[in-house]
């Protein structure tokens, strides 16, 4: 059990790290995201095109983790993307357009939840969908099976955390945005993050000793 959170929290160190220009990326001078914002308020939407392409797909499995029903993470991230085009006039680089675009997510995704008639959620086999890459690339056999396991239960017990403790805890671990970063996501303080990530692993580290005791 506890070597899952660990190794979610190894994935998340690796988040933070980044790639140049990929989506974890940090320690630029400039922002390569906002840059291509700005360009599209003057008018090139070709930026549009490319920004999409780099956090279309990570946007909607952010999503359908949140709200657990793919097409509705589908429906989402299109309105979110919408919306990213409709403000391209009066867009300002106050953080990173990663942290403004999530933002824009989570409101949707909160928005989503707080329905009182929602569609029932499903699950996908698609490759993109699974939301945990948190293991060896190249385990043998029987580890891959147990690894396998693992992963699935530590993603069922994600989507059983209340929806801001997930938001916080995914935000941070898996999409390795730092606390100030998921406060302003969440329209919230850095030590408010700090406690909802604190109960969320905390919550997880009790359900997963439970499981691997029945």
């Amino acid at each position: 059990m506890e070597g899952r959170l660990e190794r979610l929290e190894k994935h998340s160190v690796r988040g933070r790290k980044g790639s140049r220009g990929g989506p974890g990326a940090r320690g630029r001078e400039k922002d390569e995201d906002v840059e291509l914002m700005l360009a599209l308020g003057r008018g090139d939407d070709a930026a549009f095109e490319i920004l999409f392409s780099r956090w279309g797909g990570r946007l909607v499995g952010y999503l359908r983790r949140m709200v657990s029903d793919v097409a509705t993470a589908e429906d989402l991230a299109q309105e979110a993307f919408l919306r990213v085009y409709r403000a391209r006039e009066g867009y300002e680089a106050a953080s990173r357009f990663s942290t403004w675009l999530y933002r824009i997510a989570t409101n949707l995704a909160l928005n989503e939840l707080r329905r009182p008639r929602r569609r029932r959620p499903h699950s996908s086999t698609d490759d993109e969908a699974a939301p945990l890459t948190l293991v060896s690339s190249a385990p043998g056999p029987e580890s891959a099976a147990e690894a396998r396991l693992a992963v699935g239960d530590l993603s069922t017990e994600l989507e059983r955390l209340p929806a801001r403790q997930r938001l916080a805890l995914w935000l941070s671990a898996v999409e390795g945005q730092s606390y100030a970063e998921v406060a302003e996501i969440l329209g919230t303080t850095d030590k408010s993050v700090k406690s909802l990530v604190h109960r969320a692993r905390s919550t997880l580290a009790a359900r997963l000793r439970s499981r691997e005791e029945t």
